[in-house]
């Protein structure tokens, strides 16, 4: 492990309120000071990081790998790279691998080469049933012993209440932490987007705010009665925001996540059929935009992330309601999010937090934090410089509508345990 100062940047970590200019000081693997230089302290390298902002790594909580089964789309080694390139330190990966991500087996493959490629720390999501079928459940205390921090089954329905309702049960029973994507499969059968104006006028057919609000009433109740840990994950409606409010208010443990792009996009993009914004949940309202970032802003969805997944070229190619849903962006997914302060919804140190400790926080993950004694896990970026999307491009799936575009801001080092795993 090199030795390393980083001097003169504006270390702002959100976990402890610090906000000022400072130096750091890494050594073998974690952040030895902050400030002052520890006695002894000997440094291989010097990164001069005037006019760069230090924050912790940020923690993404829902980034497709794509491997085992679908390096075609991407692999650990290219998508970990991507992250790094967008300030990712820690990333989660969700359980739609082939096979499914419900075998202790499964999950020591990901996380052996997530430590070969050493671009980002892996921490997987293991299937909350078998094979994503909602009927028997997955052996979730050895996926927990082989690495797994969170339990979910994507959109893929339960075979009944009833079932799901035993799941939770025994989740809670071994505080373990259960992840929803709320949305009914009935009300959403063969929609492709949102149930609205736009839809209408372009003749998609559509998938109502229902769809999500339904599946996301049930959910709370049966955590309510279960007492489990759960976290929301890619909420979509302000409708569905207000109900996670309501339910922290209550006192129920429930965290909860937006993708990035739903911050930044609506229905209204689908005007040119393009596929590179097809996704699912679907791009909603321009009032459900707001609801999300005020909920954002106030702290109701603590941890925002890039629900980044890639594709091959092909599957984007066909007809909108022929192609995969999903829009690559790990990689700018700091620029991304720096677009919110910019347009001044946020003060740069709250975005860190949902970027950072929030997500951090929702799933327990030992990351998110810029403090003595901690692991090295942090990025320099530039707040006044910019980044053209597409210009240099990791990921393997090249489906992101932002392409070509001029964000703020540019990652300039991506530090993983001390050691540079991303430099521009």
């Amino acid at each position: 492990m090199v030795a390393t100062r980083i001097l003169g940047a504006r270390v702002i970590d959100p976990a402890s309120g610090r906000d000022a200019i400072a130096d750091i000081f890494l050594e073998g693997g974690r952040i030895a000071a902050i400030g002052q230089a520890p006695a002894g302290f000997d440094a291989q390298r010097t990164l001069d990081a005037q006019g760069l902002v230090a924050a912790p790594g940020l923690v993404d909580l829902a980034v497709a790998l794509r491997e085992p089964g679908y390096s075609r789309k991407g692999t650990i080694a290219s998508e970990t790279l991507a992250a790094a390139a967008g300030g990712i330190t820690s990333l989660c990966c969700p359980p739609q691998t082939r096979p499914v991500l419900d075998t202790a087996a499964v999950t020591e493959l990901i996380l052996d080469r997530a430590r070969e490629s050493g671009h980002a720390k892996v921490f997987p999501i293991g299937a909350l049933t078998r094979n994503l079928a909602g009927e028997q459940l997955s052996e979730l205390v050895a996926l927990r012993e082989a690495g797994c921090v969170a339990f979910g089954n994507g959109l893929a329905d339960f075979a009944s209440n009833r079932n799901l309702r035993r799941a939770l049960e025994y989740a809670a029973s071994f505080d373990l932490t259960v992840i929803f994507h709320s949305q009914d499969s009935g009300l959403a059968e063969g929609g492709l987007a949102h149930e609205g104006p736009a839809a209408s006028f372009l003749g998609l057919a559509g998938i109502p705010e229902t769809a999500e609000t339904v599946a996301l009433a049930r959910n709370l109740l049966l955590v309510e009665q279960s007492g489990v840990r759960a976290h929301f994950s890619q909420l979509s409606s302000a409708r569905g925001a207000e109900m996670i409010a309501q339910a922290q208010a209550r006192g129920l443990p429930v965290s909860a996540d937006v993708a990035m792009y739903q911050l930044i996009l609506t229905d209204e993009a689908l005007h040119g059929f393009s596929s590179l914004y097809h996704v699912q949940p679907p791009l909603r309202s321009a009032a459900d935009r707001e609801g999300l970032r005020e909920a954002v802003k106030s702290g109701v969805i603590s941890a925002i992330s890039s629900h980044h997944q890639p594709h091959e070229a092909d599957a984007k190619l066909a007809p909108f309601g022929e192609t995969e849903p999903g829009i690559s962006s790990a990689e700018i997914l700091l620029p991304l999010a720096l677009t919110l302060v910019q347009d001044g919804l946020l003060d740069l140190p709250t975005l860190l937090a949902r970027l950072s400790s929030g997500p951090a926080a929702a799933l327990q993950l030992p990351t998110g934090q810029l403090q003595a004694g901690l692991p090295a896990d942090l990025v320099l970026f530039d707040p006044l410089g910019s980044t053209l999307a597409g210009e240099r491009w990791f990921s393997k799936g090249r489906n992101c509508p932002f392409m070509g575009h001029c964000l703020p801001g540019a990652v300039r080092y991506t530090l993983v345990d001390g050691r540079i795993s991303y430099e521009a």
